[in-house]
């Protein structure tokens, strides 16, 4: 995967804040990262999944679906790309008690990208009536690899490390791909279908942000935001 730092591009923008939770009156309500993620070049091109091999899976699509290695949007962005913070960051953050969901759905991992803190549970769901196996074989904690062969099936994992990316996959269906980003703070987030991503309560300072995609690599910048404000900052992928 190719790496490479760009300048960043950041306008600072005022703000209404919205206090924390656990801020008391007086500390700082954070700053926010509105950035979006770019596509030069010419977008490629997504083919046909083979399912046929299992029956179950055909069905559950009207039409065929594709693949989603890369996914350039209608206005030129890219999706599914995990932003973070990478440096700058101190002290320590509570990992969220909320579990963050991947479902099986039609044979495909929903959502191919997800982010969580270290800690914070990650429920695997299985919403299709076929076995799925979910193998995920990260460097940095514990692999495992879980048969679900029942619609309805439901799991449920931690990872005690950071660990940008982790990847999962269902050795029964080998077009599945899922990648976990595992962070020790809140700070991150994905790409949506307008390439777009927010980042908000960040304490003031200066970062390194780092984008990643499965295809394209990985890009860093440095970003300074302010307390109260907003930055806007861009990536751009080229698949060049």
């Amino acid at each position: 995967m190719r790496r490479s730092v760009l300048m960043a591009v950041v306008v600072a923008v005022g703000v209404v804040g919205i206090q924390l939770p656990g801020a008391t009156e007086g500390e700082g309500v954070g700053g926010t990262i509105a950035g979006q993620v770019q596509f030069t070049g010419t977008p490629p091109a997504r083919t046909p999944v083979k399912m046929s091999a299992d029956p179950t899976c055909q069905q559950r699509h009207a039409e065929p679906a594709l693949s989603e290695e890369a996914i350039v949007n209608d206005n030129g962005t890219l999706r599914n790309v995990f932003v973070y913070v990478k440096e700058g960051l101190t002290g320590s953050f509570p990992p969220a008690t909320t579990p963050v969901v991947i479902d099986q759905k039609g044979c495909l991992y929903r959502p191919r990208v997800v982010g969580l803190q270290v800690n914070q549970p990650l429920e695997i769901r299985n919403s299709d009536a076929t076995l799925h196996n979910v193998n995920a074989k990260p460097s940095a904690n514990k692999p495992f690899n879980v048969a679900q062969p029942v619609q309805g099936m439901k799991t449920t994992k931690t990872f005690s490390s950071p660990e940008v990316m982790v990847g999962f996959k269902c050795n029964v269906h080998p077009w599945m791909r899922a990648y976990v980003g595992v962070v020790a703070h809140p700070f991150f987030a994905v790409s949506d279908d307008t390439g777009a991503f927010t980042i908000s309560g960040l304490p003031a300072g200066t970062y390194t942000f780092e984008a990643w995609h499965e295809v394209y690599g990985t890009q860093s910048q440095a970003v300074t935001v302010a307390d109260g404000q907003s930055a806007t900052v861009t990536f751009s992928f080229s698949a060049n």
